[in-house]
């Protein structure tokens, strides 16, 4: 099976030599891809000519219609897709529906914003502002859909998600998509864009889509183009020194690597809820989507005292996951996505090992279905640090897979803040305490550092949401390492994709011109 790039409307077939996209369980390929012979230029062209004034002319109402049938869409063939998540991705059911869940539910938030925004199409950015003696004379900030295309380039791990949670704050702020996602697993994403164009109605040139290698994707675009990207931080840089950013302010949004961290209180002890609760996110993010969640906890920071009856509770849990073919039922974590990602794992082990102790991990022992010596299968591997400084690989290098290191500190919210700051900037930091003073020092260190701090306490604890999922109402991105963007943040991802201006005159006119009192 070919996969196309949907393009100028159409679906287009690349020529020339084709890539693999495999089952990471069996090493077989599942389909093939290519953008040989696809017209790049044209394809921007097309979004920007057609795409962008059929979007710009829908109030946000409509635009949120528009994004709650692409959901109803997508969840309508949600079966069909978990099932090529398993074949592609390696993904078990659960993480696939995780994906697939995560990508319908961000397009109804989005759906629900549009409807809350109403019959317009222009955002007003805070309160008016009086600038002369008399009332009359007026400023007021307001926001425009941008007369560019949004090209996205999303990262192998969640091909449904990455594509509707970008898509779905482009398109209701008013900007025509161009969605490029990671080749190896684009088989969802492929499946899902089939869909869209076949079922939800989309407005012509308001989504296309590119399968394959970028090739010359980037090299035309303007100052009204935007750029968001998931992925590694190298690649991030890379497209950040093109020639479209740096020569005509091309706009780049990058989320890249991030050493999530989280840190459990001194006050918790062994029974306590919000003790159990922090066991289960660390556990959790070590499973879920074989450790490959950008937000997935990397270094875990416990009280030195503590820190024996953690490994001990870690261990446990880490013990009852079964690695194998995620299309057995026993299965509960498949492989990684591909060899690329196992070698860096395993390398990345190996670093981080160079300094730390590995308490947890499983050798000689076969992954369930699998055939000898196939497959990218990874097993859970915990690691134990006493002590750790600013050159500490744990703080400077990310594993993208089931492995996590238990960091002592002294158990001051201090020492929290100095340990979770040397990873250089991260996606979230989730703290567990009941203690308000504790609470209060750590949270507020570690926010300048991260864009996302979740708190777990004992009264929240049977309601808690994983500091790994990611809310369409809250901002998802972080300063330094992790690429210094900004997305999702329910209204606050729409500003991305608009222009501020600043528009001043006769309070009455610019009135009438926003169709409501300023």
């Amino acid at each position: 099976m070919q996969l196309s790039s949907f393009v100028s409307g159409k679906w287009v077939k690349g020529t020339g030599k084709q890539s693999a996209l495999l089952n990471p369980s069996t090493e077989e390929t599942v389909c093939e891809t290519s953008t040989e012979g696809v017209d790049f230029e044209a394809a921007l062209s097309f979004a920007r000519t057609v795409g962008g004034p059929n979007l710009r002319k829908l109030t946000f109402r409509e635009r949120g219609e528009l994004l709650r049938t692409m959901s109803r869409t997508i969840h309508g063939k949600r079966d069909e897709l978990i099932g090529l998540a398993i074949k592609n991705g390696g993904n078990t059911r659960s993480d696939a529906k995780f994906d697939i869940d995560g990508a319908t539910g961000t397009l109804a938030a989005y759906a629900d914003l549009g409807a809350e925004l109403g019959e317009t199409n222009v955002l007003v950015d805070g309160d008016g502002i009086q600038l002369g003696r008399s009332p009359r004379l007026f400023g007021q900030h307001v926001y425009t859909a941008r007369a560019g295309v949004a090209v996205h380039v999303n990262a192998f791990n969640f091909p449904a998600w990455g594509l509707a949670e970008k898509a779905a704050t482009a398109l209701l702020a008013g900007m025509p998509v161009v969605s490029k996602p990671a080749t190896s697993t684009a088989h969802v994403a492929h499946r899902i864009m089939e869909l869209l164009v076949a079922e939800a109605n989309m407005p012509e040139g308001s989504l296309s889509f590119i399968c394959g290698s970028p090739g010359t994707l980037l090299d035309s675009l303007g100052g009204q183009d935007v750029i968001a990207f998931t992925g590694g931080s190298k690649t991030g840089a890379t497209l950040r020194r093109g020639a479209g950013p740096v020569e005509r302010s091309v706009r780049v949004n990058v989320e890249a690597d991030s050493l999530n961290a989280a840190v459990l209180g001194r006050d918790l002890s062994e029974g306590d809820e919000a003790w159990g609760l922090f066991l289960a996110d660390v556990a959790r993010d070590m499973q879920q989507k074989t450790g490959q969640k950008c937000t997935a906890i990397r270094r875990v920071l416990v009280p030195r005292e503590k820190v024996h009856a953690v490994l001990e509770a870690l261990t446990e849990r880490l013990t009852t996951i079964k690695v194998g073919n995620p299309e057995r039922e026993d299965v509960n974590m498949g492989p990684v996505a591909t060899a690329q990602q196992l070698a860096d794992a395993r390398s990345g082990t190996a670093l981080l090992s160079d300094g730390a102790t590995i308490v947890y991990s499983v050798k000689d022992q076969a992954p369930l279905g699998a055939a000898e010596g196939k497959g990218f299968f990874f097993f859970p591997t915990l690691l134990h640090l006493d002590t750790a400084t600013a050159q500490s690989a744990v703080n400077n290098h990310e594993v993208f897979g089931p492995v996590a290191t238990v960091i002592g500190y002294d158990g001051t919210a201090a020492d929290a803040v100095r340990v979770v700051a040397m990873g250089g900037g991260g996606l979230v930091t989730s703290v567990y305490s009941d203690d308000k003073d504790f609470l209060r020092e750590a949270v507020l260190g570690i926010a300048a550092h991260h864009g996302r701090v979740t708190i777990g306490s004992s009264k929240i604890a049977s309601q808690a949401i994983p500091p790994g999922t990611v809310m369409p109402q809250m901002l998802h991105g972080g300063p330094g390492r992790a690429g210094a963007g900004e997305e999702l943040g329910g209204r606050r991802g729409l500003a991305f994709y608009m222009q501020r201006t600043a528009l001043q005159g006769d309070r009455s006119l610019i009135e009438a011109i926003l169709g409501k009192k300023a």
